[in-house]
């Protein structure tokens, strides 16, 4: 099969198209036949070999997200499910291929009227946007701080907390990703790459009660500022490079509690399940930016880095 490999950390052009055996599930696996990969930031990460909780060893293929069609199972799964449309996670590689084997317990059935390329920019996103939103607990009249609103989770947030009856403000850095957001609910659109973002959302806003904070950095600590007593914030991404430096000492002089969701694979399969459902009764719309065939692996990893990338990127292998 068709494959992509990671045979040592580097830039981007360190993922080269290759060969690779047919995966064969084994006791309580199936093989999908990958049609879509997803692509996160945390993927270009590893690729780097920079420090961090999923560090891979190579060689490998990497990929922790596909969807496709189930086409072989072991010899303990139920037939049924041969032929059935899922996304699964594949636990921390082999997805940059046109095969993965992953756990039939993983898998997730895509629903009826949902694409599946739509269902794979959901299966890490959406699972994350739906949990956050879940954790802060978003209100009516709640003004909404959303930071790097035109990515993958910040698109989905922008909408979920639109639809809980927010006021949402998104943030977004360049225009090209500014000019996106009122299409997906936000009230107020803003660039943090420009001087003066805070002071429009304070002359517009006020204040905000709620931060989701994909950034991280500097883009952070300002938001944070932003907060009025009784906030909450939580972080979820570090697209600047490095966390928020909001210490709970800082937070609590503020009055402001840090929100940290409760995860678990239970809860996460069902946050999924929750996002998947919302789109294909069409009140949730990943926004898939751009996409690339997958041996064109490399060039997708360097546009995310190159911050050149809008919402969700996918490889596309069948």
């Amino acid at each position: 099969m068709r494959a992509i490999w990671l045979r040592e950390f580097g830039g981007p052009e360190v993922l080269v198209p290759d060969t690779a055996p047919d995966p064969t599930p084994g006791p309580g696996q199936v093989s999908i036949d990958v049609a879509h990969a997803n692509i996160t930031f945390v993927e270009t990460q590893q690729r780097s070999g920079r420090p961090g909780p999923f560090r891979v060893t190579p060689p490998l293929i990497p990929g922790n997200g596909v969807g496709g069609v189930i086409t072989f199972v072991g010899p303990d799964v139920d037939p049924a499910l041969l032929g059935k449309r899922v996304v699964s996670a594949t636990g921390g590689f082999g997805g940059y291929a046109e095969r993965a084997v992953v756990d039939a317990a993983a898998t997730i059935e895509v629903p009826t009227g949902l694409a599946l390329d739509e269902a794979v920019a959901l299966l890490a996103d959406g699972r994350t946007a739906t949990m956050l939103i879940d954790a802060v607990g978003v209100r009516p009249g709640d003004r909404v701080l959303v930071e790097a609103a035109a990515g993958g989770v910040g698109s989905l947030l922008v909408q979920l907390a639109a639809r809980a009856g927010g006021r949402v403000v998104g943030a977004a850095g360049g225009p090209r990703k500014v000019d996106l957001l009122p299409g997906f609910g936000a009230e107020l659109a803003v660039d943090y790459r420009r001087p003066g973002w805070a002071e429009r959302v304070l002359d517009a806003m006020g204040g905000v009660d709620v931060v989701f904070d994909g950034v991280g950095g500097d883009i952070a600590a300002t938001a944070f500022d932003l907060l009025e007593p009784g906030g909450r914030m939580v972080s979820f991404g570090l697209a600047s490079g490095t966390w928020s430096p909001i210490s709970p000492e800082a937070a609590t002089a503020r009055q402001v509690t840090q929100v940290r969701p409760e995860v678990s694979p239970e809860r996460l399969r069902a946050y999924t399940g929750q996002a998947l459902a919302d789109a294909a009764a069409g009140r949730l719309r990943p926004l898939i930016g751009q996409r690339f065939p997958l041996e064109r692996a490399a060039d997708a990893h360097a546009a995310i880095e190159a911050r050149a990338t809008v919402g969700k990127t996918l490889l596309d292998v069948a």
